[in-house]
């Protein structure tokens, strides 16, 4: 079982052909069992602003819909939810999820002698929210974070000793519901490939293809926030000044308006932080061991030269074009595109 690194264009290629198989998956296993699932509740991420409606659950979101779609024939009349729980075939008592709905002031329970919460009809806040939740359905951001977060979640929960999982399962789950409607394969596809490329999750060469959590994912599911917050917040002991050190005390990568007195008045500020930032990123690159740890020489020896008393033009065009070169060789990451970026902009400087 072989576990490899891929670039951005091979991890969405691999993600969409992945999908396809796991619908193929899905619809064989469906056939063969029609799904009983668990109506445990799921509270992930709250998909309605506010946080305090249903669609964090795999079902609440789902029912209120449902109970809108049924109040259109008689809008007076308190509706029967054991229906709901039979349509998807669920074995926990659909009062709780009644209960649940009402705790939330979207639904009233007939209290009647006898009735044990089964009967209910929504209520005005109940009507709002359901208008919420079709409008949030159009939220294409919304659904593709939603997703990442859902799903590495679950894979969390089902193998966070990163055994391969079959994706497959969990579009049987209830946490494949983003604000009542299913996650369609396009929202799955971006989803598996946004993971994989910032190595939370992992492909796994099996057949049919599986995906496996990586610590990174472990980490992130733990710390309880959003797939988004794991990516974006700083990570210690990778900051520029933690990488080539600067013997005239300046921080690389972070001063705005670096700036040296120089006989060819070479302004080095791009190409410091040019450096920096390669050795900032240079381990989420993916590249073999012996290509980062020249990318990283080549960033030093750019570093050295601009911070020395005199740069030299030509040296610095050399390093810069060299660095340019390997993150093309990198691939496709935002990272690699980014510095491509950065030394295409430092290169432009010196022809000014």
């Amino acid at each position: 079982m072989a576990r490899s690194g891929i670039n951005k264009r091979g991890i969405d290629k691999w993600a969409r052909d992945l999908v396809k198989e796991t619908n193929k998956s899905l619809e064989r296993a469906q056939r063969r069992n029609p799904p009983r699932v668990s109506a445990q509740l799921d509270a992930t991420t709250s998909a309605v602003p506010g946080g305090e409606t249903p669609e964090a659950s795999g079902y609440l979101a789902r029912l209120l819909l449902w109970l809108d779609s049924s109040a259109k024939q008689n809008p007076s009349a308190y509706i029967n939810v054991v229906r709901f729980a039979e349509e998807l075939q669920l074995e926990e008592d659909p009062a709780i999820l009644a209960l649940q709905l009402e705790q939330h002031g979207l639904v009233k329970t007939l209290r009647a002698m006898g009735d044990i919460g089964n009967h209910v009809h929504l209520t005005d806040s109940g009507r709002v929210a359901v208008r919420q939740l079709k409008e949030l359905q159009k939220d294409r951001a919304a659904r593709i974070r939603y997703t990442m977060d859902a799903l590495l979640r679950w894979l969390f929960d089902t193998a966070s000793d990163q055994t391969p999982v079959n994706p497959a399962l969990f579009l049987a789950t209830p946490g494949s519901y983003f604000a009542g409607t299913e996650i369609s394969g396009t929202d799955l596809h971006q989803a598996i490939a946004y993971l994989a490329e910032h190595h939370l999750i992992e492909h796994i060469d099996t057949d049919p293809a599986t995906v496996a959590i990586t610590h990174q994912g472990v980490s992130c599911a733990l710390s309880g926030g959003s797939v988004q917050d794991h990516i974006n917040q700083p990570r210690p002991g990778t900051t520029y000044n933690n990488f080539l050190p600067n013997a005239k005390g300046v921080i690389i990568g972070e001063q705005q308006h670096f700036t040296q007195n120089n006989t060819d008045g070479v302004d080095p500020t791009l190409f410091v932080q040019l450096a920096g930032y390669v050795g900032q990123v240079s381990s989420t690159l993916g590249m073999p061991e012996p290509d980062r740890v020249e990318l990283e020489r080549v960033a030093q020896d750019l570093h050295d030269e601009a911070t020395s008393d005199n740069p030299e033009p030509g040296r610095l065009r050399q390093f810069t074009t060299q660095l340019k070169d390997k993150l093309l060789e990198a691939g496709t990451t935002m990272a690699a595109t980014m510095g491509v970026q950065m030394a295409e902009q430092a290169l432009g400087a010196l022809v000014q």
